[in-house]
């Protein structure tokens, strides 16, 4: 591969709020594009837009990258540095023929619109600006807040504008139906048509890899192209993501921010590997891939041609497995983390742990929830019950079906004598002296084991019941099941 055959790609997010799903999907397409073909991954911020900027979203969109592992090799670049690039190219457009200044008003802009209502004919600018021809002279003069004038791109007025899509193949547009399009505002600022036409072919970017949703815009940087007699990139428009019910994904599809799935416990692996998914097929049904094998897998060739299916269950479901994947030392140091978390953040310590102690008891507890894990905002619930004795206990859930209260609370009693008298309190012994006493008490393992369960965490689902006990303690056991029986008295 020679160096005009160099693969250079981009990543350019416009900060004006957080970065969505379908955002962090094409920083994913392009980065694993760049990493598969040898080639450059560049951030670009394009932030012409200033009325909207939003240095909190440009921060939120770099450390969502971050925490990601998405490191770009160029960047990050920004539109507003490069303002006078941008007003260059659009006096040369000018001067070839193919732009104009225009000085129509917000009110004749508005009353046009009201009028094509009327009269039932889709509203878009009439081209009126084309008659005026103003010059540069008399625009560096009268351009203001008060005399707005923007430059136009003089679209053809007939015939068609084809190109080539990587995804879609050839694909084309009735130039009748694109209207002259601003290309620099009166701020002197681009609008995006412009601005990423420049800075695209600037960098020598190779593909534009983008969502589908900017395909019926492409026309309009094809002829800015053409018009300055550029070489055009190769077009990568990806599929739409959707929701479950193939509606456009929303939150209320389950869809958070990058930074939001932090939060929520999602491992970045797990988001990655989920969302290279999302559009993208690795050509057989293999779903749990590391970083290595799907840069290894990945081709433009297998972006899919429909809409991607957003399934926040298979997320957690992923991200669960990769929680598995983690060896225990990594895992309670993710479980330590969070339970030490401020309580209104999901937090669950209200007093000072010493910290040698607390350390030791996550990781016993660790190999116990591992399996039940699916994100580490969970770790708070499911370790609970380790630390407090003081939750509460409804006397129905501690009987067992067909079973009487009296003969619980005499197997629990027995219990009781039991654990004070027991030397070696493991969980292997403490199962062999448990099954024995159910035997003696003339029950069914389960029906004594089951109010057990419920009077050492409360819950009708725990990990193994002896290795609870065992991390629990003896001293706790004791208090648990002796408030078990005072209920059921």
């Amino acid at each position: 591969m020679n160096n005009t055959d160099k693969i250079r790609v981009r990543f350019a997010p416009s900060p004006t709020g957080n970065l969505h799903i379908g955002g962090v999907r094409t920083a994913i397409f392009n980065w694993l594009f760049a990493k598969a073909n040898n080639g450059t991954f560049i951030l670009r911020i394009e932030d012409t837009d200033q009325n909207r900027y939003d240095k909190d979203s440009e921060d939120s969109i770099i450390s969502s990258l971050n925490w990601l592992g998405i490191k770009w090799d160029e960047g990050p670049i920004r539109q507003s540095e490069k303002q006078e690039d941008y007003i260059k190219v659009a006096k040369e457009l000018i001067d070839a023929g193919w732009a104009y200044y225009d000085d129509t008003t917000s009110e004749e802009l508005e009353e046009l619109r009201k009028q094509q209502i009327r009269e039932k004919r889709p509203p878009r600018y009439d081209n009126r600006g084309r008659y005026k021809e103003i010059t540069h002279e008399q625009y560096n003069a009268n351009n203001s807040t008060l005399n707005p004038i923007v430059i136009r791109f003089k679209v053809p007025d007939s015939g068609a504008k084809p190109f080539y899509d990587e995804i879609r193949g050839n694909v084309s547009f009735d130039l009748k139906e694109i209207d002259d399009f601003v290309i620099l505002k009166s701020d002197g600022m681009p609008t995006y048509h412009l601005a990423h036409v420049v800075d695209d072919h600037e960098m020598k970017i190779s593909h534009i890899i983008r969502g589908e949703e900017w395909i019926s815009s492409t026309p309009r940087h094809v002829l800015i192209h053409d018009a300055l007699d550029w070489n055009l990139p190769k077009y990568v428009h990806v599929p739409l993501i959707l929701g479950k019910d193939k509606s456009k994904l929303s939150k209320r599809h389950g869809a958070e921010s990058a930074l939001e799935y932090k939060e929520k416990g999602y491992l970045p692996e797990a988001l990655l590997n989920f969302l290279a998914l999302l559009g993208w097929s690795p050509g057989d049904n293999k779903e749990i891939m590391n970083l290595s094998e799907i840069i290894e897998k990945f081709t433009i060739k297998r972006i899919l041609g429909h809409p991607a299916v957003f399934d926040p269950e298979k997320l957690e479901w992923m991200n669960g497995s990769y929680i598995r994947n983690l060896n225990d030392e990594e895992l309670s140091k993710y479980i330590l983390n969070e339970i030490n978390k401020d309580i209104k953040s999901g937090g669950l310590l209200s007093d000072s742990v010493d910290s040698n102690i607390l350390i030791s008891k996550i990781s016993s507890i660790t190999p116990l929830i591992k399996e039940r894990l699916k994100t580490f905002s969970e770790s708070s619930y499911l370790v609970e019950y380790f630390f407090y004795d003081n939750f509460k206990i409804e006397k129905e859930k501690l009987l067992p079906k067909k079973v009487e209260s009296f003969q619980i609370i005499e197997g629990l009693k027995k219990l009781i004598e039991l654990i004070i008298k027991i030397e070696e309190f493991e969980p292997e012994n403490l199962e062999v002296q448990f099954r024995k006493l159910a035997e003696d008490l003339n029950l069914k393992a389960g029906q004594l084991f089951f109010p057990i369960r419920i009077a050492l965490t409360g819950r009708k689902e725990s990990p193994p019941l002896f290795d609870t006990m065992k991390v629990i303690g003896r001293e706790s056991s004791i208090k648990r099941l002796d408030n078990a029986i005072n209920i059921l008295n």
